[in-house]
């Protein structure tokens, strides 16, 4: 008998500030990007997320309400601080977000080059009034300058010089020395390590790291590992399900962000091929899960760009049709996202907000969900249809959906 969980994430998909946004993110007050998107895209049609129901959360006037709706509903808070995609991730898959610190690099550069130095590296730092850490001839150490304030250490190697295993084993030491929310890991080839160094930046607020485009980095061969503060894969619903015998698939940026061990992983960033590599993992999986990111929406936000964001949206909405008429009756499909991105706020950067959370099975019927606590709800009752034990966090509605919508 088929068993299969479809978790498909719509990054960036919010729908509406969180309570907390005037105290702790004033830019973001007005956010509602799936709002917005619809009150100014010259076109939008979405006819399976109306199918669905989405408009018993968006009460949106260019969605008419003529479809009682197929799928449960509710909204998801951010329990992690800010509107971050790598925690938003690690806290749809379990984990219990703890608040890191934020610091710039040079506030933690002397113990980290310690503990490098212990571990047998050889460590300089090149330019006293550029601080950075020069490890092993191939690798800059640094702060992420393309992200906000003191959150995120990047760890930039020549893979030429030096394999990607061990910049990871450097990752891993400056994530147990820093409390900051990440420690990216990555490297690229073809890359001189003169040319590493030549691009590392001051920033205007006094961050000092590589330029990752102008380093060359993405340009081939790139290799990439997030280090998340406080994050355990093991406590993670992916983990548990392939410690229980049960499949898993990561497709796009959720194959990036999430560490598991024995899943499949496919890479893509492009909608199409996203949702392709979701439904050919669907024909082909009798019993796991299947995760997905749509990540070209968060991109759209981004560049500020209302048009390009519906166009995806679309896009997704095409391929829904095909996924729901491929579901098995005890299939299981959940629709939500890890934060906000408003392309019409006034700014470029992540906007916190609220979640839509749509769940869909041909055996029950839709029952309200309400506003719950956090995104590690999905995670919670992926476990409770799996029947496996729970994620370090989250409170599952799988129960809820079955006693009360059951057809």
């Amino acid at each position: 008998m088929k068993k299969r969980a479809i978790l498909l994430i719509m990054d960036s998909l919010g729908v509406g500030a969180m309570e907390d946004v005037p105290r702790v993110r004033p830019q973001d007050k007005n956010a509602h990007t799936f709002r917005h998107i619809l009150d100014q895209a010259k076109k939008i049609d979405i006819p399976c997320f109306k199918q669905l129901g989405i408009n018993r959360l968006l009460h949106h006037p260019r969605l008419n309400d003529d479809q009682p709706g197929l799928a449960s509903w509710g909204t998801l808070n951010l329990q992690h601080e800010g509107a971050d995609s790598y925690a938003g991730h690690q806290e749809i898959m379990g984990t219990r977000p703890r608040a890191p610190v934020l610091e710039p690099f040079v506030a933690v550069i002397q113990p980290v080059r310690g503990a490098l130095e212990k571990a047998g590296y050889q460590v300089e730092i090149p330019e006293p009034e550029l601080p950075y850490l020069w490890v092993n001839g191939a690798v800059v150490i640094g702060d992420n300058i393309e992200t906000d304030y003191g959150q995120i250490y990047n760890v930039s190697a020549a893979l030429d010089a030096i394999p990607f295993t061990e910049v990871l084993k450097i990752g891993r030491i400056v994530r147990r020395v820093a409390k900051v929310n990440r420690v990216i890991a990555l490297g690229g080839e073809g890359i001189p390590p003169a040319r590493l160094r030549s691009s590392i930046e001051r920033r205007s607020d006094g961050l000092i790291g590589l330029n990752s485009p102008r380093s060359g980095v993405y340009e081939k061969g790139y290799q990439v590992r997030h280090l998340g503060y406080g994050v355990d894969p093991e406590r993670q619903i992916p983990n548990i399900l392939i410690k229980n015998g049960w499949n898993v698939d990561l497709i796009g940026k959720m194959q990036d962000i999430i560490d598991c061990d024995g899943a499949g992983k496919y890479p893509a960033v492009e909608t199409d091929r996203v949702m392709q590599i979701l439904l050919s993992s669907l024909y082909r999986m009798d019993r796991g899960l299947i995760a997905a990111t749509v990540q070209e929406t968060d991109l759209a936000g981004h560049a500020q760009d209302v048009d390009r964001y519906a166009r995806k949206i679309m896009c997704v909405d095409r391929y829904l049709t095909a996924l729901i008429r491929n579901m098995a009756d005890e299939d299981l499909l959940l629709i939500s996202a890890d934060h906000g991105n408003d392309p019409t706020i006034g700014h470029s950067q992540h906007t916190r907000e609220k979640t839509f959370l749509l769940a869909y099975g041909k055996k029950w019927s839709a029952v309200p969900l309400g506003e719950r606590s956090t995104l590690s709800d999905l995670a919670a009752t992926l476990a409770q249809f799996f029947g496996v034990e729970n994620p370090e966090n989250g409170t599952g509605f799988y129960q809820q959906i079955m006693e009360r919508g059951s057809l």
